[in-house]
This record gives C-alpha cells, sequence and structure tokens, in this order.
C-alpha cells in the first residue's frame, strides 16, 4: 500500500526585487527544522517561482531521505548571465537578512562558486558562525570545493546500484545528457568501473560513437559544460537536434542538465531501460508515468543527487569531523554520500518492484518515521 503524500505549501517565499539594484527572482523556503534550511541557487533566463517551489520541495525531500536535520530552500535568479557580478552583489544585499537568519543559499545550474563567493561576501555571510553552533574551523571554500564532484558521485553510485538490481553489473552502454560538473563527474565515475559512455549531449546537440573516452571530452569542455566540436577526434558522430540523445541505443540513461529534459512529447523515443536523474527536475510527472508504464525504470534526483546538498548540510549541522586531514574528510564524505545513496537507491527498487506506482513517497515515509 502507497502513501499519498498530501499537498504542503512552503514556509515562505520571497519575491526578490533587489537592494541597491535590480535582480528579480524569488527565494523559497519549502521547510524548516529548528530554524534553518538550505538549498542552491539556480539562474537562468527562463527560471520561474514555479520550479524553485519544485526545487525546494526536492531538497527537502533530499534531506529528509539523508537524515540530516535541515529544511529546504531554493533560490532563483532570472538573468541570462550578462553582468554576473553586479548581479551577484545586488542578490547577495538583497539576501543577506536570510543567510544570516538561518536560511543557507549555494550553487546550482548557471552559478558557479565563483558568483557563491560574490553574494557571500555582499552579504557578508560567513557559513563557519552560526547561532547555537560550534564555529567551523576552516573556511567554507577550503571545506566544500574540494567535494565538487560529490554530487557526480552519488549519481554514479545510484547508476550502479541500479545497474546491479537489474543485472546488469559491468560494461553496460551510457548516455550523459548534460555535461556540466555533474554529467562530467558521472561519466568518470562510470567509465572507471568499466561502463562505456557512448553518447553525451550537451546544449548544442548530440555526440555518440561505440565509445568516448572521457578524458578527450572533458579537454574539450568548457566550465559551463559546452563541447568544442572543433576539439573532437575524427569519426565521433554530431546531431544538433536538441533531443538526439534519446535515439542512442542504451543500457542506462543520465539526466544531468535542464528541468523537464524527458517529457510527455519524447519520452516514447526513450532507449534505455535505465534512468538516473542526476539533475533536479531533469523528469515531468507524465514522462515518469509513461516511462515506467513501458516497463524502464526511474531514480529520482531526490535520491540520486544528494552529494552537493548532503555535503552542504554535513557541514552546516556540524556532523563533518572536521579534525581529519583534507583528504580524509573528503573520503569521509563521499563514503558518507554514497552510503546513504545506495541505501535509499536499493530500498526504492524493493518498494517499486513489490507493487506498482510511485516508490518514492513510501520511502520517504519511512525515512521521516526513522527521524521521528
Amino acid at each position: 500500500m502507497f502513501v499519498t503524500e498530501q499537498p504542503q505549501e512552503p514556509a515562505f517565499v520571497v519575491h526578490l526585487n533587489g537592494a541597491g539594484g535590480p535582480v528579480t527572482g524569488w527565494v523559497v523556503v519549502d521547510s524548516l527544522v529548528d530554524g534553518l534550511a538550505m538549498g542552491g541557487t539556480r539562474m537562468t533566463g527562463s527560471v520561474s517561482e514555479e520550479e524553485v517551489r519544485g526545487l525546494a520541495r526536492g531538497m527537502t525531500e533530499k534531506l529528509t531521505l539523508v537524515g540530516l536535520p535541515i529544511g529546504g530552500a531554493k533560490a532563483g535568479i532570472v538573468s541570462d548571465g550578462a553582468d554576473r557580478e553586479r548581479t551577484f552583489r545586488t542578490f547577495g544585499r538583497t539576501v543577506k537578512p536570510l543567510l544570516h537568519g538561518g536560511i543557507h543559499l549555494g550553487i546550482d545550474l548557471g552559478v558557479t562558486p565563483a558568483d557563491r563567493a560574490v553574494f557571500f561576501e555582499a552579504a557578508d555571510y560567513d557559513p563557519r558562525h552560526r547561532a547555537r553552533a560550534v564555529d567551523m574551523p576552516m573556511d567554507w571554500r577550503t571545506y566544500y570545493e574540494p567535494l565538487i564532484d560529490c554530487t557526480g558521485h552519488g549519481v554514479g553510485v545510484a547508476a550502479i546500484t541500479a545497474l546491479e538490481a537489474s543485472g546488469h553489473g559491468s560494461s553496460a552502454r551510457v548516455v550523459v545528457q548534460g555535461f556540466g560538473a555533474v554529467g562530467r563527474a558521472v561519466a568518470r565515475f562510470l567509465e572507471e568501473r568499466g561502463h562505456r559512455i557512448v553518447a553525451v549531449a550537451d546544449v548544442d546537440g548530440t555526440i555518440s560513437a561505440d565509445r568516448l573516452p572521457v578524458s578527450a571530452l572533458e579537454a574539450a569542455t568548457d566550465e559551463f559544460g559546452s563541447i568544442d566540436r572543433g576539439r573532437l577526434p575524427e569519426g565521433w558522430r554530431k546531431a544538433g537536434e536538441p533531443d538526439a540523445w534519446l535515439d542512442v541505443e542504451a543500457d542506462l540513461l543520465i539526466l544531468a542538465a535542464q528541468k523537464d529534459a524527458l517529457n510527455a512529447e519524447n519520452v516514447h523515443r526513450l532507449r534505455a531501460p535505465l534512468i538516473v536523474e542526476g539533475g533536479n527536475l531533469t523528469s515531468s510527472a507524465e514522462a515518469r508515468q509513461k516511462a515506467a508504464a513501458s516497463g524502464a525504470v526511474l531514480v529520482p534526483d531526490v535520491v540520486a543527487n544528494v552529494g552537493g546538498a548532503a555535503a552542504a548540510g554535513l557541514a552546516i549541522a556540524r556532523v563533518v569531523p572536521f579534525d581529519l586531514p583534507a583528504e580524509a574528510r573528503k573520503q569521509w564524505v563521499f563514503d558518507w554520500v554514497g552510503e546513504k545513496v545506495r541505501t535509499n537507491t536499493r530500498e526504492l527498487l524493493e518498494i517499486a518492484a513489490a507493487a506498482p506506482g510511485d516508490a518514492l513517497p513510501q520511502l520517504l515515509a519511512s525515512r521521516r518515521k526513522d527521524r521521528s
């Protein structure tokens, strides 16, 4: 029997107009736990309040699934990325009361660590210090930047766990849709474990071959995940159609880019029986229903895409053993995230195998019970 999730309004929504300059966007705090909430900041030309609400709800679910005592939040800035310095200084001044009041905002699609540094400075915000908590013994950049691949690591663990559950333990053919930081990290993770990347998609289309060495792809990729076709080896196939990645025969599809990349209009072209969401909100509800009806298995973002959120949350909740040497501390975080993702992926697939329907509400209900 499945648990039905009741509709829930966010704790509060802040509409951003800009302090000392114009900025358009929102901060949505979906839930608060002991006065704390956290989530990334997304900046695109099309981000909407509805999207930010969905992302904030996803943060609540991610943090619930990994058992961290923090609520979910998210910020969105409507911008094409022009004049980044001004945008993020204005954003920092605008959200300063939230940051100092227990709402930690980090990075997401369209926002870099350098951008985060700008809005932290503009807000005079230092995550090392928080009321009713011991101080972190290091600055945020020293702690967090070595963990940049933690999200990709978690997505990779989810993919490996799901492949093993499906009986496909080695040499799977993998399509990676989106080649930003997460897509690259997942591709490396899977290649290192013997799986074969057969297609990668970016904003300009899809590149495919019998095998795509990840190092060659990374050498031609900029920081925003755009691949320079002129630097690729001859013989690799290049398609400019936006959804050409759907037409590549594969065992596993990693969705690591834009919202609703898999949707009601294109899901009928799906050729991979296993999908793992490496990005946030990368499939629509209707697409997930249709994929399940066709026999495909999907591991949702709130199960797989938790690494970055968990790494930040571990520090905010002061759970990390900060006294460990840097490399040992990094390994501790990666191991912690990997174990949470592995356990949640296994349980999700077991619930799904036992009865038809959406397994996520039952998994969330189980984790809420564990926390109570």
